[in-house]
């Protein structure tokens, strides 16, 4: 499920064994103790709340994301920037087709081949989503839009500041070991982290997610080491079924023109939304 907040399948898994496993999960923190070079132990909080404001610090990424689930596959990627002059260029394929995804100031536009693009500003981002209602301006659609739009690292942050973590220990991505950190968190726990929600806004999230039976949020976040979040996924499990997003990240990309790839295809599809 992706963050609100604008300011945010590579290789196989691999287990390690139990006290290999302690040992990478350290590792990938950098942090050395004074007095020796071995690693010292980072509270997953911790790790998460640095990850999250690296990203936010970089100012934009390069984004692949995936969502799946009962309603059908979509996926997503380019680049996105925040802070002072948000911007979004991306290629996104959904239920009507392939099309861009354009954003520049809180200005949003989506077009698909052969049809003249939908204008939307930022807080009516979730009115572009194919699965809104007709004519709704500013109803919650699930987040799709919206998340494709926003810091990446948000979530982390809001995990951090709203779940419970627990450390999985380190996996092999993207030719390298980082650590991969899992958080819960039940839904009005999570958004109600959200400082930046009006009540109204709150209570629509909330609404939209108990209609769906959806009680709690799951996150996974993969983590290399200097605290660059290179993988987010969210599970979200309703009434319908679950459906599960996973966005792979490239902190910092210069904006490009050329329409991106999928993710992985060993990496599971995903959706931030519940199904129905």
């Amino acid at each position: 499920m992706p963050a609100l907040r604008p300011a945010v399948k590579g290789a196989a898994l691999l287990l390690l064994a139990a006290g290999l496993t302690a040992c990478s999960v350290l590792a990938v923190s950098g942090d050395r103790t004074p007095i020796s070079d071995r690693p010292t132990v980072r509270p997953p909080r911790q790790v998460l709340l640095s990850a999250s404001q690296r990203l936010d610090d970089a100012g934009g990424a390069r984004i692949q994301a995936v969502e799946e689930g009962p309603a059908g596959r979509r996926s997503a990627s380019g680049t996105v920037s925040w802070g002072a002059h948000d911007s979004a260029e991306l290629t996104v394929t959904d239920e009507l087709g392939t099309g861009r995804l354009r954003g520049r100031d809180g200005a949003l536009d989506l077009g698909y081949t052969g049809a003249a693009p939908r204008t939307a500003d930022r807080d009516r981002a979730e009115s572009l989503d194919p699965r809104a209602v007709p004519g709704g301006q500013t109803g919650w659609s699930g987040g799709w839009i919206t998340g494709l739009l926003a810091n990446p690292g948000g979530s982390a942050r809001l995990m951090a500041l709203a779940g419970k973590l627990t450390p999985l220990g380190g996996e092999e991505l993207n030719g390298g070991t980082v650590a991969h950190y899992r958080g819960a968190a039940p839904v009005a726990d999570y958004f109600g982290a959200e400082e930046g929600l009006s009540p109204a806004r709150l209570n629509e999230l909330l609404d939209y997610y108990e209609r769906r039976g959806v009680a709690a949020v799951e996150y996974d976040f993969w983590v290399a080491p200097g605290d660059r979040l290179l993988r987010v996924r969210s599970t979200v499990k309703g009434a319908s079924g679950a459906v599960v997003t996973t966005t792979d990240i490239a902190e910092g990309a210069e904006p490009a023109d050329s329409a991106a790839t999928d993710a992985p295809a060993d990496a599971p599809a995903a959706a931030p939304t519940p199904a129905g």
